[in-house]
């Protein structure tokens, strides 16, 4: 299938132009005049590398650009600036709006195709790395599935940890990364029996032992993709415990990286507050009695739970407040 470029120029004589050279190249081309057109262009073209001019009436490249990379959708794909202006300001204005690259008018057609190539090798391994991380969340997903009792964890969890991360004041790196593990953390129980995992009981030791595992296959799983870099000692360790009583490699005290105890605070209050085979689930003042006599016990940094705690209560507090209105939406629909 030929890479999609789409060329966003005012003038007719150029998006003429560079029309009939990018098809000579094998490319697949779609030009539009403005940047409406171009942003709608975008969802239905889905094109692989955007041509943009900066100077057009209305809405100029630098916006397009921004809009572009503000759009989950097309945030990776590469954009090109077309200008004659060449101000450093201008440059830079580019760059704070997302441009990947620029060409200055006179355009050079072979350093435009070559900047235009080198670009898409790189899109080209984005897509790869996104397939990739789009098959982790599948197989996560149907691992989750695989138990009833534990169908919608996973997003429940990536949710609560990234709000006590964002709570905690974490830098936005580290939120994408404790929603990103929430929905992996358990990944290496792909590896586990269902007659283990599905178990209705307490495990024996040689069980235990086995599902102990997990978290260190996880890890190994998601290890070759960089981006769940950070992911990784989440997925390790979200079941150590402050006292060095947990695994799989006995951490104690601040051996425990922050993002993991955070996703481990809210995998135990998820776990005490949802129906199990063997006991139903606890109500949330029941399930944070519980989690309070374990940080007593000193599984859990007690400064940490606070925060937890804290949070749930400011949560349940909003949500309580924002009742009344949401009802009498509701009676008004």
């Amino acid at each position: 299938m030929s890479e999609r470029i789409l060329i966003v120029d005012d003038e007719s004589t150029v998006r003429s132009a560079l029309t009939t050279l990018l098809h000579r190249e094998g490319f697949e081309v779609a030009a539009a005049a403005e940047g409406p057109t171009a942003l709608a262009e975008c969802a239905a073209f889905r094109p692989d590398l955007i041509l943009l001019d900066i100077v057009m009436p209305g809405m100029n490249g630098f916006e397009v650009c921004q809009r572009i990379k503000a759009t989950p959708e097309t945030r990776l794909t590469p954009v090109i600036l077309i200008t004659a202006l060449s101000a450093t300001e201008d440059r830079i204005r580019g760059i704070n709006a997302g441009a990947d690259d620029f060409l200055s008018k006179p355009i050079d057609f072979n350093e435009l195709v070559a900047r235009a190539r080198s670009l898409l090798r790189l899109k080209q391994f984005t897509d790869e790395l996104e397939s990739a991380e789009a098959v982790l969340f599948s197989l996560a997903h149907s691992i989750e599935a695989r138990d009833q009792y534990t169908r919608g964890h996973c997003a429940r969890l990536a949710e609560m940890s990234a709000r006590l991360g964002e709570k905690l004041g974490l830098p936005e790196e580290y939120i994408k990364t404790l929603r990103r593990a929430g929905i992996v953390h358990d990944i290496g129980k792909v590896v586990i029996p269902d007659a283990i995992l599905l178990k209705p009981g307490p495990l024996s030791l040689d069980e235990a032992e086995v599902m102990h595992k997990h978290p260190v296959v996880g890890e190994r799983i998601c290890a070759p993709l960089r981006t769940f870099r950070l992911a990784l000692p989440i997925i390790r360790h979200h079941h150590e415990r402050y006292d060095g009583s947990g695994y799989p490699d006995g951490l104690r005290g601040g051996e425990i990286p922050l993002t993991a105890g955070i996703l481990q605070l809210a995998d135990v209050y998820d776990a005490l507050t949802t129906d199990r085979p063997y006991r139903s689930a606890a109500s949330p003042a029941v399930a944070l009695e519980v989690m309070e006599e374990e940080a007593v016990r000193g599984w859990w940094n007690r400064d940490l739970f606070a925060a937890f705690r804290e949070m749930l209560r400011s949560r349940s507090e909003h949500l309580e407040a924002a009742t009344p209105e949401v009802l009498g939406q509701a009676g008004e629909n």
